[in-house]
């Protein structure tokens, strides 16, 4: 068995122990009223997407999510919160490194030993939601659980969800379309960014993701018989009968969407498995980005 199929199947237990985490350590995480950004890579930083509009949507104060590598220069915050699960992502730790001195940092990680310890001011660890396979699962979601309930937007029906979300059979027609589109509105357009990625690195599917409302504004056209566009979270009035009027199949998210990703993590691990691919070594990636001896 894969790692990533171990991995992925344990995240409802790694996301009640985060929300107990998110609670506990509410001295070191984000207060209401200050101005943060929250910063990561890759899956980091869709899942910062996701927590930015989460918080500010719940009125916790200005939450903005950048690319690590894209960070404002002179932009004020209160607060800088990264998203790292190796804790040696050169982006990452340049960044810390830069504002030092002049920001309060936070680091969320997975592994412990790692320098990114020292770099930020503050560190949680989840380190009981580290990975071996190079695609990142439970890290992700557990990281954004811990999050979501310090928040108080974190409750028990997010993990029957997604334990429905591991039972459940994948649709036929899932398994069987050629091209992907994955939409979200809100704090759900950064799953989908995510759930997009996990289809292109697992099973190098030809897969998109777009705010539910844009989609209508020309990515629509490449839908047809053979394609999938995939929900997460409830869809604009009328979109579903459109997506269904080009002859491509309509999937909408009826869980959680934090557990409708990870039904998509299982459709992504499901077509690497049927191309003979190994999902736990995408091609070209490594588990950590390092870029020469800066990290």
């Amino acid at each position: 068995m894969h790692h990533v199929a171990t991995e992925l199947a344990s995240q409802p237990e790694c996301w009640r122990r985060a929300a107990e985490l998110g609670v506990q350590e509410s001295a070191e995480l984000p207060r209401p009223g200050e101005r943060i950004a929250v910063v990561g890579c890759g899956t980091s930083y869709f899942m910062a997407q996701a927590y930015a509009v989460l918080r500010e949507s719940a009125g916790h104060g200005v939450s903005d999510a950048f690319a690590a590598s894209e960070f404002p220069a002179g932009r004020d915050y209160d607060r800088v919160v990264a998203l790292t699960r190796s804790g040696t992502t050169t982006e990452v730790l340049r960044l810390l490194d830069q504002l030092r001195g002049t920001v309060r940092t936070l680091a969320l990680t997975a592994d412990p030993r790692t320098r990114v310890m020292s770099a930020a001011d503050d560190v949680v660890v989840l380190d009981f939601a580290d990975e071996r396979s190079v695609v990142q699962t439970r890290f992700a979601t557990s990281a954004l659980t811990l999050l979501r309930a310090h928040l108080g937007l974190h409750t028990a029906a997010c993990i029957d969800d997604a334990e429905s979300a591991l039972a459940r059979p994948l649709p036929e027609q899932l398994l069987q379309s050629t091209q992907f589109s994955i939409l979200g509105t809100g704090w759900t357009v950064g799953l989908a960014n995510e759930a997009a990625l996990k289809m292109r690195e697992a099973s190098l599917s030809w897969t998109e993701s777009y705010p539910a409302m844009e989609y209508r504004h020309g990515p629509i056209s490449i839908s047809t018989a053979g394609t999938a566009t995939w929900m997460l979270g409830e869809a604009p009035e009328g979109l579903a009968d459109q997506v269904r009027a080009t002859g491509a199949h309509w999937e909408a998210g009826s869980l959680d969407p934090l557990a409708e990703l990870v039904r998509v993590q299982r459709l992504a691990l499901a077509l690497a498995e049927a191309r003979g691919l190994d999902p736990d070594r995408p091609r070209h990636l490594t588990r950590s980005v390092i870029l020469g001896s800066a990290a």
